[in-house]
């Protein structure tokens, strides 16, 4: 079944049009070149599309607010530099107990079952294409915002019962969670999902929401080094894609301008605005994200504050932050930052 397909421009005839009419259009369009201009990025167009053209603006379309002119993000992303975002790295943080073991096969046991949804065949004879990168991307991305968002939710409810501060963990979570979701959004803008593909994440979403909750539950520390690892995957999978742009293996996106939303919430500096571009920011986050929750797994969940949003007495000294300054793929241990 195909999951994502090209948008074909139509031609409609009013009714009452000649025989002759549409057999002119008929010929001109078999007689066009079959070869079309660099994308560029309208609100009106969208590279691929998995179902067919609908009769409307946009895929998001602005609500009817005279009065509001724009709505900002409720977390403003941190500033990436060109020089920060190529120092990423792909890393994998050694198995070293049970818990991360069970972490660990867990996150295999995922990776292929997505390899298998997504048809991802990377160097292979039928190799990755743009159009199965971007399912690849939009189903990724539609789960990833779950994990943030249960942990994010029970810890929530937990402070409130007990009655108790959180040091700063609830924030940092669900600060995850919105970002993630942004990269689905920023996906959507170049491949609208199909009634296939909506099932999928339907089916998927539901079971990895109902499995986190009573993970995190049981064990949130094994969860968040599950993240962790989830993240290593995903920091690789788009290492692969911005390689594959860079080897000419992908021409549609060499020429493709990142969408707008994603300008706007990265604030991309004009000149690096292409795919590649985007790439490299989502990319930054992933291995953001992979930090971050190996980190937290490092820690007391009970007890530790949040180093991530955390005040240190030497601001000089390399300590974990929300941006790429102090960049440690596996994660800062416990000792590195609480002692």
């Amino acid at each position: 079944m195909s999951i994502l397909r090209s948008s074909i421009p139509r031609t409609v005839l009013a009714p009452g049009s000649s025989t002759q009419a549409l057999r002119a259009t008929c010929l001109v369009c078999h007689s066009a070149p079959l070869t079309s201009p660099s994308p560029r990025w309208t609100p009106y167009t969208r590279a691929f599309s998995t179902t067919p053209r609908r009769p409307i603006k946009d895929f998001f379309p602005a609500p009817d607010t005279p009065g509001i002119v724009k709505t900002e993000a409720a977390w403003p992303h941190p500033v990436y530099t060109d020089a920060q975002m190529k120092a990423v790295v792909v890393a994998h943080r050694d198995v070293r107990n049970m818990s991360d073991r069970v972490a660990f096969t867990m996150v295999r046991i995922l990776r292929w079952g997505l390899d298998l949804a997504s048809g991802y065949k990377h160097d292979k004879a039928y190799g990755m294409n743009e159009r199965k990168y971007l399912i690849r991307n939009i189903f990724l991305e539609s789960v990833a915002g779950v994990p943030g968002m249960v942990a994010g939710m029970l810890r929530h409810l937990h402070s409130m019962r007990r009655m108790k501060r959180d040091n700063g963990w609830i924030e940092t979570l669900l600060e995850e969670s919105y970002n993630e979701r942004m990269h689905l959004l920023i996906f959507l803008k170049i491949g609208e999902p199909g009634w296939f593909m909506r099932f999928l994440v339907l089916g998927a979403q539901g079971v990895f929401f109902n499995a986190m909750f009573i993970s995190y539950l049981i064990s949130p520390r094994t969860c968040h080094r599950f993240v962790g690892f989830l993240e290593e995957e995903a920091v690789l999978t788009y290492s692969r894609e911005i390689e594959a742009i860079e080897a000419g293996k992908l021409p549609k996106w060499e020429k493709m301008d990142a969408p707008q939303i994603a300008i706007d919430y990265y604030k991309m500096p004009e000149g690096q605005r292409t795919m590649k571009d985007l790439l490299m920011y989502v990319r930054a986050d992933e291995s953001k994200h992979r930090e971050v929750n190996h980190t937290l797994a490092n820690l007391d969940q009970n007890s530790d504050p949040n180093p991530y949003v955390s005040k240190f007495e030497d601001p000089s000294k390399p300590h974990p932050r929300k941006d790429l300054a102090y960049q440690r793929p596996t994660g800062w241990e416990r000792d590195d930052v609480i002692n």
